[in-house]
């Protein structure tokens, strides 16, 4: 017997049905998906999986309940659903083909990938987009990147796709595994996989804007890395010093207590053409050096980062979004975990909660997100879509 339908969520104005799954097994939380979603006329839907869920298993069964829709995804360090801030869940995003042409590469193997390989196959992404809307010249277009958030290839990768789209702006988030670090998923083909990647190219006529906002500012305090490996992100030494120790010195903790909060509050950032990205620390290891979620070089030189007005800077930077767009919709947003974490140790994370609900976003935290041709950590990014022009 068919399963009954329900309606769609409220958050359906921009054209993008927006659900939440939950359950106690992934074949209850792919069935609330289904009740709740359409099964036909949809271009794609994106997910973003709790690591609560095995990603196998839940790739085969929402493959087998939307046999009609390609489905791309990833596993997450936290939801952004409709509620506001959240764990545990499956958040599907689900794009209406009337609104919405999307093309899609997975794009596998990140270890042994060459530049060039990376440019054929968004060339060949980027035709296969010109065919879906050589007859809608009115569409632009936009692209988002879900990438493995412990392959250590992102900026390699980023910088690569964003050359051969310059006229294309793109946005997006590196798969998370809660607070766990050991395995993180990209959602395609039916199969969840690692060391890989997605890339999908949108073309649609609503109108929509590509954001970015964080909450650091510089101090005068510098760490220049003196010691490190470079292929694995590893920092051995700060200031000619041990990296754990010369880290905890300046934000005046002791190494032993250094944890994701301490990483998340106090955030190293670097200066790129005039304004300042982080650095994220991800764990102290057991010889005391630091391994990052950024490429890191030898001779770069860090900033220590003080803290600026969480909730204000989003608050502006919804503002000037809606002043350019009027209403919006949706925002589709890529949410560092260190931000997260930052907020509950400050206790500002039911109001930054709020904030997101009142404002419609939904994604996930991540392990890193991608802005332009930029590997990003400690940002919160993403797609801002508002509403049809009325003629």
């Amino acid at each position: 017997m068919p399963l009954a339908r329900v309606a769609p969520s409220v958050l359906d104005t921009t054209s993008i049905y927006v659900a939440t799954g939950r359950g106690s097994d992934v074949r209850e939380v792919v069935q609330s998906l289904y009740l709740a979603l359409p099964q036909s006329g949809l271009s794609a839907l994106v997910v973003f999986v709790s690591p609560d869920y095995d990603p196998h298993e839940f790739a085969r069964h929402m493959s087998s309940a939307f046999p009609a829709v390609p489905v791309f995804g990833c596993t997450t360090a936290g939801e952004l659903t409709p509620e506001g801030l959240s764990d545990g869940n499956v958040l599907a995003l689900g794009f209406n083909n009337i609104d919405f042409s999307i093309v899609a590469q997975p794009i596998q193997a990140l270890d042994q990938l060459t530049i060039a390989q990376v440019r054929d196959h968004v060339r060949s992404l980027r035709h296969e987009l010109d065919n879906h809307v050589e007859q809608q010249a009115s569409r632009a277009q936009f692209g988002m990147l879900l990438v493995d958030g412990l392959c250590l290839r992102e900026e390699a990768l980023i910088s690569a796709i964003s050359a051969c789209l310059d006229d294309i702006g793109i946005v997006g988030g590196s798969a998370g595994d809660g607070l766990n670090y050991r395995n993180t998923w990209v959602l395609f083909d039916g199969k969840a996989q690692q060391n890989a990647a997605v890339l999908l190219l949108f073309s649609t006529d609503l109108p929509f804007r590509l954001f970015k906002c964080n909450s650091f500012a510089p101090t005068d305090e510098k760490l220049v890395v003196t010691g490190a490996d470079l292929d694995r992100r590893v920092v051995r030494e700060l200031n000619a010093e041990p990296a754990a120790l010369e880290y905890a010195r300046v934000i005046n903790v002791p190494d032993t207590e250094l944890d994701d909060y301490h990483f998340a509050a106090h955030p190293v950032i670097v200066r790129v053409a005039g304004d300042y990205y982080a650095r994220s620390i991800q764990r102290v290891n057991a010889d005391g050096s630091l391994t990052f979620f950024c490429a890191i070089d030898e001779g770069l030189v860090l900033t220590a980062a003080g803290r600026l007005d969480t909730l204000g800077v989003v608050e502006d930077m919804f503002r000037l979004t809606e002043a350019e767009l009027g209403e919006v919709s949706l925002y589709i947003g890529f949410d560092c975990i260190h931000r997260r974490l930052d907020a509950e140790q400050r206790q500002i994370a039911r109001d930054l909660s709020d904030l997101y609900r009142r404002h419609h976003v939904v994604g996930f935290n991540t392990y890193g997100e991608q802005f332009g041709s930029m590997h990003l950590n400690q940002t919160f990014v993403g797609i801002a879509v508002g509403q049809r022009t009325k003629s």
